[in-house]
């Protein structure tokens, strides 16, 4: 029985995969945007949402829980000093993953994950631009016609 086995093995033993991810994780924070397997982007975005969300504490047990995970100085002091600064006020969802399609070799689905406060493109587009109004099928002359007939039936009424 699979009994609370959720998450995705990546056909790996458990050790392998501790590491895997652990090597993700860590260049994630370093790069702030890696291109990965959509499968290990998937497993790597559970794997580094609650190491953020543990950052936003700056103590030393949350950095040792943390280095415990990352096994990187480096990548842990980044991750308390830089990106826990910027997602203070976020509540969750520090990642995204985008597809990019498959890969040519053995037609594996490719995706990149990024650290959301850190892509520039993505701040950079307006909301108003976005959004673009809506055309209605109705002929704008009706609409109009109408409005028309009450002042023209106003302006008759004040000149009696």
């Amino acid at each position: 029985m699979r009994h609370n086995k959720k998450f995705n093995h990546l056909g790996r033993t458990a050790d392998h995969r501790a590491a895997l991810l652990s090597n993700l994780a860590v260049a994630l924070i370093q790069h702030k945007r890696i291109t990965t397997t959509l499968a290990k982007a998937k497993a790597l975005k559970k794997y580094v949402e609650p190491l953020i969300t543990r950052s936003k504490n700056d103590t030393t047990n949350s950095r040792r829980v943390v280095f415990r995970y990352l096994q990187n100085k480096e990548a842990v002091t980044e991750l308390f000093k830089e990106i826990s600064v910027k997602v203070a006020d976020r509540p969750g969802g520090y990642t995204r993953v985008i597809k990019l399609g498959t890969r040519q070799g053995d037609a594996a689905q490719i995706a990149f994950i990024e650290l959301v406060d850190y892509d520039e493109n993505m701040a950079k587009t307006p909301k108003a631009e976005a959004k673009k109004t809506r055309r209605s099928r109705r002929s704008t002359k009706k609409a109009d016609a109408p409005a028309e007939a009450s002042e023209n039936v106003a302006e008759e009424a004040k000149a009696e």
